[in-house]
C-alpha cells in the first residue's frame, strides 16, 4: 500500500468519525454514516461472547474429566466443598454489593451532595477501540504518548482493518506518525494500553486455574503447600494507604485528613480554591456571623474602631454630602441628619443590610408631621389634625450611605495614622505645630488629608528621618516617605542662616493663606529696614560654601518661601475652592489627533471644545469620560485652568504684600510676588490633576448610577402575565427565532418550554410561508406543523427575537399566521366566570440574556444536544418566564450587558458593584422560597443576593439544609434547633437580615406550619401580626390563650386564614397601634404595620411591574445595532444593491435595513436606464432620505448633489464653547499637507476608500476585525491603487493594484490586475474574490488544530518539548510569519533527534501554496505536506 493510499484512508476515516453535527444557525442535525457492524449503529463486538463460550467449554472439560481420588477421605472432600461454596457465596455478595451506573444515578438524584467518582474512561471510547488482543502487534505507547490525545483511535481503527501492506524497504518510517495525528477522536481519553503501566487497584488473583491447567483439588494442594499468596499483603496495604493519602480529595470534615493535618490547600492550586470560594479567607467569611457583603467591603478597615465622636462626625459628614443634591426644604435639614445617623447605626452597630432597613426600618426614613386643622362644626367626628409625610431617604441613597461609610473609614484610618505619627514626633522632640493640629481635625476629604500629610513631611522632614532611624520605617504606620532631593535642599535651607532671609519676607505662608481664605483678622506684612539684595549680602544671611553670594541666598529664600506656600494646607484649600468655583476645562487636539479625528470621528464633538465649567458635565458625564479616553489614546490633551486667573492672582498679591509706601517696601513686595508666582505654578498643576481625577470619579459614579437605574427597570418586571391569570404566574412559552439567517432561506428554530422550565419539545421550520388562495398557492408545509403545535401545546405566548432585521419579517409572518389561522391561547375564566380564549399573544423579546445564554457553559450542561440557536430560543422563553432569574444566573457576566452608551468608559468592577446592588434590591423585593432553592439550582442563583447572604454564605446555607434533611419547615430552623438536632445554617445576625426574605410555602394541613413564615413579615414582628389577627377576629385574651395553648403560637393567624377573614384587618386603626408602640417601646412601626396588614391578606404579593414590552426604538437597536446617534436621515451610508428594476433600485444597508431608490433619486439623467448605471451586488454610497424605525425600512438617494451634502449633527453650543479659528486653521493645514502629498487628488467612489497612507491605514485597521480592508491612493501613480487588509493583530498586507482601461486619470480602471496574475473587473469583485478569499483562508489556518498562536520560536520550543516526551513520534505545527504578511511557517520535527525544519506556506485566493503546489483546504495541505516529506525521505534512502 502506498503512502497516498494511506492518506486516502485517513481522510475517509476523518469523514466518518463523528456520528452527527449541528448546523450552527438552524440547529439541524446532520448525520454521518459510520462503517460499523451490528445493529443500531453500534460496533459489532463479539469478544465477550467468545470468552463466555471458552469458559463454558473449559468448565465442561473439568466436569467430564473430574476423578475422585481414592485416597481422599469423604470428610476432607466435604470440607473442601463447603469452603468452595463459601468462597462462591462471598464472591456473589461482593458482586451484588457493587453499585452499577443506574444505582449511582439514583443516589445522585436523591442526594445532590453525593459525588460520583469519575469513570476512568467513557464507555463509548471502549466500544470504538475494540479489544486489546486485536492490537497485540502495536507498540505500547504508555508515557510516550503523554501529549498525544489524538492518535490512539486512529491506531485502533487502522489495526482493526485487515492490512495488505508489504513493504520490504520499510517505507513506514518514523515520519508516518504525521498522518496519524490528523484524523482521530478528540475526547482525549486514555488508551487501554495505558493500563499496562498503571498500578492495579486491587490484588484479587484470578485465572490461576486456567493459567496452570490444574484441577481444583490440585490447586487446593498447591495452596496448602505454598500458601494463598497473601503473606505480604500487609506491606502492600501500607503502600496502598500511602498512595490513597496522596490522591485523596480532602474534605474539611474528613477525620482522617484532619488527624494527619492535611488541608485543601495542600491538594489544590490557590487559583482553584479561590475560584470555588474554598480559601481560608472564604471559610472565615462563612463562619463569621456578619453579612458577607459587609465583610468584603470592610475588609481593609476590619481593625478600625470608630469612637463615639467619630461616629457622630460620620453622620454629619455623610448627611452633608447627600443633602446638597436632595433639594429638600431647609426645615427638613435636622430630621434628615437624624435619619442618616439612624441608618448608620443600623448598618454599623446592628449590621443590617440595605434591604432589611428599607423593609423593616422604613419608619426611620420618613418624616411625618401632624398639622392641626380648624374643627368642622358640621363634622364633629373629623380628625383634629392632618398627617403629612416626607420621604427623607430612598433605597439608592441607602446604598450611597453604605459607600460613604467606607470612604469615611478610609479617611479616619489615614487621619489616625497621621495623628499617631505626629504624637511619636512630639515624644521624640518636644514641639508643637499649630497648623498641623488645626488642619488635621478639619480635613474632611482625602485630598485635604493628603495636604496635611505633605505639610508634615515637608515641615518636619528631619524629625521624620530621625524617627525612622530610631524606630525603623514601620514605626510611622506607613505614613513615612523617604525625602527626595528637593526635600533635602529645603532642609539645608531651613537649617542654614539663609532661613533668616525667609523670615524677612514679613509674613508666614500660613498667615498669608489665612488672608487669602478670609479667616479671622487680617495678618499684616512687615517690611525689614534693608532692601532684599542688601540683606542677602550681609554676613548674617550668607552661609558658605553653599550660599556664598547674595544672589544665591535670595534665590534660595524665594524658593523656600514659595515651597512653604505650596505645601501649606490652608493655601491648597484656597486654590481648590477657586478651581471648583471658577475652573474651566478645555480640550486641545494633539498632532496625532489632528489627522485621526475627522468630522465623522466619535471624538470630533470635543476636538475644539473650550471654556467648559464643572457643572456643564453634571448632565453629560459621558462627554468628559470620552475626553479622558481620547487623552489616554494620545488624541487630545485636557487642560484645566482658572477662568479669571489674572484677577485671582492680583487678589493674592494684595494678601501677601505690605501696605507701606517706600522703595524698600516695593522691593520686598516684588520678591514676595515672585515667590508667590513660583508657588502658583506648582499649585496650578496639582489642582488641575486633582480636579481632573475627582471629576472623572464623579462622572464614572453618575454613569454607573444610570446603569443601575436602567438595570433596576429590567429587573423590576414580573413574568409575562398570561391572560386571565394573576400577576406573577409563570407562562408556557413557545419561543421562535431565525437567528441571523436570511428570512425565507434559512431554517427557523423553536423550543417549547413549560412553566416549570422544562424544555419538552424543540425543532425547526424550513418551509414556513403563507400561500395565496387567490392564485392557488398553498401554505408551506410547516405552517400546518406550527398550527398543530400551538393547538396541541396551548402556549400562553409566542416569544420571538433574532440577530438581524429579517426577524421583523418573521414577526409579520407569524402575526399573519395567527390572524389567518385564528390561533388562540389557553382558556381562562373572565371576571364573570365564563371560559374564554383570546388571540395568541406574539411578543418580541429582549434577547440580551439569551445571546449570552446560548454559548454559555450553563446552557451546554442543561441542553448538551441542542444547537446554539435552539438554546437561544430556550433563553428567550426563560426570560419571558422570569427576567430576574435569568439576570441572576449570569452572575458576573451581567457586565456584558450594555445599559448605557458610556458604560465602556467606566471600570467593570465599579459597574458590577452598582449592578449587584440592583439585584439585591429586587431579589429581596420578590423573596426566595427556600425549599425551592434547595431543590432547584435555578432558584438557588438568587440566594447570594438575599440580605445578609452572599455566594459563600449561600453555599453554606444550602449545604447545612441538605445535612438537616433537605427541607426547611420554619424560618426558626435556619439558626438551628438542638431539640430536633438541626444544625444552624446561619448565625443570629445573618438570620436577622435574611429571615423575612426567605419564605416557606404555607401548608394548611401541617399543624406546625406558621402562616407568617410565608409572608414578608419579619419574625421579630410576628407578635404584632398575631395581635392584629386576634383583633381582626375580635378575640379576647381567654380565647387567644385557649387557641394558642391547643394549636401553637401560629394558631390565631391560621384561624384567620382558615375562616377566610383576612379582609377584616382593613378595619383596624393602625395609627393607634403605632402610637402605642412608640410610646411604650420606643419603636417606630407605622409602616411595618401596613406591611403586616397587606401580607395577612396576600402573602408575598407580586410587587414588581408588569412585563415590559420593548419599544419600537429598542427593537430597532436590537435588530440593527444602530441608534439615533449612529443612523439618521440625511446620513450617507454604503448600501449593497439587491435588485435593479426599470424605475427603481432595491438596496440593503450593512445593518440589515432594506430600502428602495425611486427613479427620481437614482441619477440626474433620467434618460439613462438604471441598469446601465448600476448592477446587482454592487456596493455604492447612498443618502438616507427616509427611515422608518418601526418597520425597518428606508428610502435612499444616489444623486451626486445629495451625496455631496450629507446632514451634519447639530451641536447646541454657547458662544465661546468652540474654537472655530483653530478648526479653520487645522482644515487649511490638512489641505496643505494633502496638496503636498498628492494623496487626495485621487478620489474613488467606494465606501472603503480612505485618503490614507500605509501607516494611517494600519492605524485605522488596528481596532478593526481580521480581514477588514482599506482602499487608498498609491504612491506609484494615478494608475495604481493600494489595498491594505488586516491579516492578524499588528500584521497588515499591502496589495498593489494596477488599473487598466481608464477613461481618465481620475476615474477607476475598467480592469484591475494584481501581480500580473489575478484580474478583476471592479473593486467589489477584487475585495470579495481576492482579499476576502485570502482572509477566509487565514481564518481556516488559524482555527485549525495544528495552528500554534505564538511566534516561530515558541512553536519550535513546543515541538521540541513534544518530541522529548514522545521520542518515537513526529510532529508538525503552523504559525504565522509576522515579517511577511500573508505567509505562515510550517514547522516540523521528525523525531526527538531530528532537526527542526520549517517550510513557508503562502495564502493565495481560495488556496494555500506550499513548495509551488496549490492546496484548496487545510486537510489537503496537511496531506500534501506529508506526501512531499515522504517522497523527500524516500529519495534520501535511494
Amino acid at each position: 500500500m502506498s503512502a497516498r493510499d494511506l492518506i486516502v484512508g485517513e481522510a475517509e476515516l476523518d469523514s466518518q468519525e463523528e456520528d452527527e453535527s449541528f448546523d450552527e444557525d438552524t440547529g439541524e442535525v446532520r448525520r454521518k454514516t459510520n462503517r460499523v457492524n451490528g445493529i443500531n449503529g453500534h460496533l459489532d463486538d463479539s469478544s465477550e461472547e467468545e470468552d463466555d463460550d471458552d469458559d463454558e467449554e473449559a468448565a465442561a472439560e473439568i466436569r467430564k474429566d473430574f476423578i475422585v481420588e481414592d485416597d481422599e477421605e469423604p470428610e476432607e472432600r466435604e470440607r473442601r466443598r463447603r469452603e468452595r461454596k463459601k468462597r462462591r457465596r462471598e464472591e456473589r455478595e461482593e458482586e451484588e454489593a457493587g453499585l452499577d451506573e443506574e444505582d449511582l444515578d439514583l443516589i445522585g438524584e436523591a442526594n445532590p451532595d453525593f459525588e460520583r467518582r469519575a469513570p476512568t474512561e467513557p464507555k463509548l471510547k471502549r466500544l470504538k477501540r475494540g479489544h486489546k488482543e486485536d492490537r497485540d502487534g502495536q507498540r505500547p505507547k504508555g508515557v510516550d504518548n503523554i501529549f498525544d490525545s489524538e492518535e490512539e483511535e486512529e491506531d485502533d481503527y487502522r489495526n482493526q482493518r485487515p492490512s495488505h501492506r508489504a513493504d520490504p524497504r520499510n517505507l513506514q518510517d518514523e515520519f508516518a506518525d504525521f498522518i496519524e495525528e490528523d484524523f482521530d477522536d478528540r475526547d482525549g481519553a486514555p488508551d487501554d494500553d495505558d493500563a499496562d503501566i498503571a498500578r492495579p487497584t486491587g490484588r484479587t488473583y484470578t485465572g490461576i486455574k486456567d493459567a496452570t491447567g490444574l484441577d481444583e483439588a490440585a490447586l487446593e494442594d498447591m495452596k496448602e503447600a505454598f500458601g494463598e499468596g497473601d503473606e505480604y499483603d500487609w506491606a502492600l496495604n501500607i503502600q496502598d494507604h500511602e498512595e490513597e493519602d496522596q490522591q485523596r480529595v480532602l474534605d474539611s470534615e474528613d477525620p482522617e485528613a484532619i488527624a494527619k493535618g492535611l488541608e485543601l490547600k495542600d491538594v489544590f492550586e490557590p487559583s482553584q480554591l479561590a475560584e470555588k470560594l474554598l480559601t481560608d479567607e472564604d471559610n472565615e467569611i462563612r463562619a463569621i456571623d456578619v453579612p458577607e457583603r459587609f465583610q468584603l467591603a470592610r475588609k481593609p478597615y476590619k481593625d478600625l474602631v470608630l469612637t463615639a465622636e467619630q461616629f457622630k462626625e460620620e453622620g454629619i459628614w455623610i448627611a452633608d454630602l447627600i443633602w446638597n443634591r436632595k433639594g429638600l426644604r431647609p426645615e427638613l435639614m435636622d430630621p434628615f441628619r437624624k435619619a442618616v445617623a439612624k441608618v448608620l447605626e443600623f448598618m454599623v452597630v446592628d449590621e443590617y443590610e440595605v434591604p432589611f432597613i428599607i423593609q423593616h426600618r422604613k419608619d426611620y426614613l420618613i418624616h411625618s408631621q401632624k398639622t392641626p386643622i380648624t374643627p368642622d362644626p358640621s363634622n364633629p367626628g373629623a380628625p383634629d389634625f392632618v398627617i403629612s409625610a416626607e420621604k427623607l431617604l430612598t433605597q439608592s441613597e441607602l446604598w450611597r450611605i453604605a459607600e460613604f461609610d467606607l470612604k469615611f473609614r478610609a479617611l479616619i484610618e489615614k487621619r489616625n495614622a497621621l495623628s499617631e505619627t505626629y504624637r511619636k514626633l512630639q515624644d521624640m522632640a518636644d514641639f508643637q505645630d499649630d497648623v498641623f493640629e488645626e488642619m488635621l481635625p478639619a480635613a474632611a476629604t482625602m485630598e485635604e488629608l493628603q495636604d496635611v500629610q505633605d505639610y508634615l513631611h515637608f515641615q518636619h522632614a528631619s524629625r521624620l528621618a530621625d524617627l525612622a532611624a530610631i524606630n525603623a520605617s514601620s514605626a510611622t504606620n506607613g505614613t513615612h516617605r523617604r525625602p527626595g532631593s528637593s526635600k533635602a535642599l529645603f532642609e539645608r535651607i531651613r537649617s542654614s542662616k539663609v532661613y533668616g532671609l525667609v523670615r524677612a519676607f514679613g509674613i508666614t505662608a500660613d498667615a498669608f493663606a489665612q488672608n487669602a481664605l478670609k479667616e479671622g483678622r487680617r495678618q499684616y506684612t512687615e517690611d525689614p529696614t534693608e532692601r532684599p539684595d542688601d540683606l542677602a549680602d550681609s554676613e548674617s544671611i550668607m552661609d558658605p560654601p553653599d550660599y556664598s553670594t547674595g544672589a544665591q541666598c535670595l534665590k534660595a529664600a524665594k524658593a523656600m518661601f514659595g515651597e512653604e506656600i505650596y505645601v501649606n494646607p490652608r493655601m491648597r484649600k484656597v486654590m481648590r475652592l477657586a478651581y471648583y468655583q471658577d475652573g474651566v476645562i478645555e480640550c486641545f487636539r494633539t498632532d496625532k489627533g489632528l489627522r485621526r479625528i475627522d468630522e465623522h470621528h466619535p471624538y470630533y464633538d470635543f476636538k475644539y471644545l473650550r471654556n467648559q465649567q464643572m457643572r456643564d458635565f453634571a448632565h453629560q458625564p459621558d462627554l468628559f469620560l470620552r475626553m479622558i479616553r481620547a487623552e489616554e489614546e494620545g488624541l487630545v490633551e485636557i487642560k484645566i485652568r482658572m477662568q479669571n486667573a489674572e484677577s485671582f492672582r492680583k487678589k493674592l498679591y494684595g494678601d501677601i504684600e505690605s501696605d507701606n509706601f517706600s522703595e524698600v517696601a516695593d522691593a520686598w513686595n516684588r520678591e514676595r510676588r515672585e515667590a508667590l508666582d513660583m508657588a502658583l505654578v506648582k499649585l496650578d498643576k496639582l489642582m488641575a490633576r486633582g480636579v481632573k481625577e475627582n471629576l472623572k470619579n464623579e462622572c464614572e459614579d453618575q454613569v454607573a448610577q444610570r446603569c443601575r437605574e436602567e438595570f433596576t427597570k429590567r429587573l423590576d418586571q414580573a413574568p409575562y402575565k398570561p391572560k386571565g391569570m394573576q400577576l406573577g404566574t409563570i407562562p408556557r412559552v413557545l419561543a421562535i427565532s431565525n437567528g441571523a439567517g436570511a428570512f425565507g432561506r434559512e431554517a427557523v428554530c423553536w423550543a417549547w418550554v413549560e412553566e416549570d422550565g422544562r424544555v419538552l419539545e424543540n425543532g425547526k421550520f424550513t418551509d414556513l410561508f403563507l400561500g395565496d388562495p387567490d392564485r392557488g398557492q398553498e401554505d408551506g408545509a410547516d405552517v400546518k406543523a406550527l398550527v398543530k403545535l400551538v393547538e396541541r401545546r396551548k402556549p400562553d405566548v409566542i416569544g420571538l427575537s433574532g440577530f438581524s432585521a429579517d426577524t421583523r419579517k418573521l414577526y409579520k409572518l407569524l402575526e399573519e399566521i395567527i390572524e389567518r389561522k385564528d390561533l388562540r391561547g389557553a382558556e381562562y375564566e373572565d371576571e364573570d366566570g365564563v371560559e374564554r380564549t383570546d388571540k395568541l399573544d406574539l411578543v418580541i423579546v429582549n434577547d440580551e440574556v439569551a445571546r449570552l445564554y446560548q454559548t454559555s457553559q450553563r446552557a451546554m450542561v442543561e441542553h448538551p444536544g441542542f444547537a446554539p440557536l435552539t438554546r437561544y430560543c430556550v433563553g428567550l422563553a426563560k426570560y419571558l418566564q422570569s427576567p430576574l432569574k435569568e439576570y441572576a444566573a449570569l452572575a458576573k457576566d451581567i457586565i456584558s450587558i450594555t445599559l448605557d452608551p458610556a458604560q465602556p468608559y467606566v471600570p467593570q468592577e465599579k459597574i458590577f458593584r452598582y449592578l449587584e446592588t440592583a439585584l439585591v434590591d429586587i431579589v429581596n423585593l420578590v423573596g426566595v422560597e427556600i425549599n425551592d432553592a434547595v431543590s432547584d439550582w435555578y432558584t438557588a442563583n438568587l440566594l447570594p443576593y438575599v440580605s445578609g447572604l452572599g455566594p459563600r454564605k449561600a453555599q453554606q446555607l444550602l449545604k447545612v439544609i441538605n445535612l438537616n434533611g433537605g427541607a426547611v419547615a420554619t424560618r426558626a430552623e435556619l439558626v438551628g434547633d438542638a431539640d430536633q438536632q438541626r444544625v444552624g445554617a446561619v448565625g443570629p445576625r445573618v438570620w436577622a437580615n435574611c429571615a423575612s426574605f426567605l419564605y416557606i410555602d404555607f401548608d394548611s394541613s401541617d399543624q406546625d406550619a406558621d402562616y407568617l413564615d410565608n409572608t414578608r413579615v419579619h419574625p421579630e414582628d410576628y407578635e404584632l401580626g398575631r395581635k392584629m389577627a386576634a383583633d381582626a377576629l375580635e378575640l379576647d385574651e381567654e380565647d387567644i390563650e385557649a387557641e394558642t395553648s391547643e394549636n401553637g403560637l401560629g394558631a390565631i393567624v391560621r384561624k384567620l386564614v382558615r375562616e377566610d377573614q383576612q379582609e377584616k384587618v382593613n378595619d383596624l386603626i393602625l395609627e393607634e397601634y403605632a402610637e402605642q408602640l412608640e410610646r411604650n417601646f420606643n419603636q417606630r412601626k407605622r409602616a411595618t404595620l401596613e406591611t403586616i396588614r397587606a401580607e395577612l391578606q396576600q402573602p408575598y404579593e407580586e410587587l414588581r411591574d408588569n412585563f415590559t414590552l420593548l419599544s419600537s426604538e429598542e427593537i430597532f437597536t436590537m435588530f440593527t445595532g444602530e441608534t439615533r446617534e449612529t443612523l439618521y436621515e440625511g446620513m450617507v451610508v454604503p448600501v449593497s444593491i439587491k435588485k435593479v428594476g426599470e424605475d427603481y433600485i432595491e438596496a440593503r444597508m450593512d445593518c440589515g435595513i432594506e430600502g428602495t431608490v425611486p427613479l427620481s433619486e437614482i441619477s440626474n439623467r433620467p434618460e439613462i436606464p438604471p441598469r446601465q448605471l448600476f448592477q446587482q451586488f454592487q456596493t455604492v454610497q447612498a443618502k438616507v432620505m427616509y427611515l422608518n424605525r418601526k418597520t425597518l425600512a428606508a428610502t435612499f438617494s444616489l444623486r451626486e448633489e445629495e451625496l455631496r451634502n450629507p446632514a451634519k449633527k447639530e451641536h447646541d453650543r454657547m458662544p465661546g464653547d468652540w474654537d472655530d479659528a483653530q478648526e479653520r486653521a487645522d482644515k487649511e493645514l490638512m489641505k496643505e499637507q494633502n496638496d503636498v502629498s498628492g494623496r487626495t487628488q485621487r478620489v474613488v467612489k467606494h465606501p472603503l476608500f480612505k485618503p490614507f497612507n500605509s501607516a494611517q491605514a494600519q492605524e485605522y485597521l488596528g481596532s478593526q476585525a481580521r480581514g477588514d480592508v482599506v482602499i487608498r491612493p498609491s504612491s506609484k501613480g494615478v494608475d495604481h491603487l493600494a489595498v491594505t487588509w488586516k491579516v492578524s493583530d499588528n500584521i497588515y498586507q499591502h496589495i498593489d493594484v494596477l488599473e487598466l482601461d481608464k477613461s481618465s486619470q481620475y476615474s477607476s480602471g475598467g480592469t484591475l490586475k494584481i501581480g500580473g496574475k489575478y484580474t478583476y473587473s471592479d473593486l467589489d469583485e477584487l475585495i470579495v474574490n481576492h482579499v476576502k478569499a485570502m482572509a477566509k483562508k487565514v481564518d481556516e489556518m488559524m482555527l485549525h488544530e495544528k495552528y500554534q498562536n505564538g511566534t516561530k520560536a515558541e512553536t519550535e520550543r513546543w515541538l521540541s518539548t513534544y518530541t522529548e516526551a514522545n521520542p518515537k513520534r513526529s510532529v508538525y505545527a503552523f504559525c504565522i510569519d509576522p515579517k511577511h504578511p500573508g505567509y505562515f511557517f510550517l514547522c516540523f520535527k521528525a523525531g526527538q533527534h531530528a532537526q527542526l525544519q520549517s517550510w513557508p506556506v503562502k495564502v493565495v485566493p481560495h488556496a494555500f501554496e506550499l513548495q509551488r503546489n496549490m492546496y484548496p483546504d487545510m486537510r489537503a495541505l496537511c496531506n500534501g505536506f506529508k506526501l512531499l516529506f515522504t517522497n523527500m525521505q524516500s529519495g534520501k534512502r535511494r
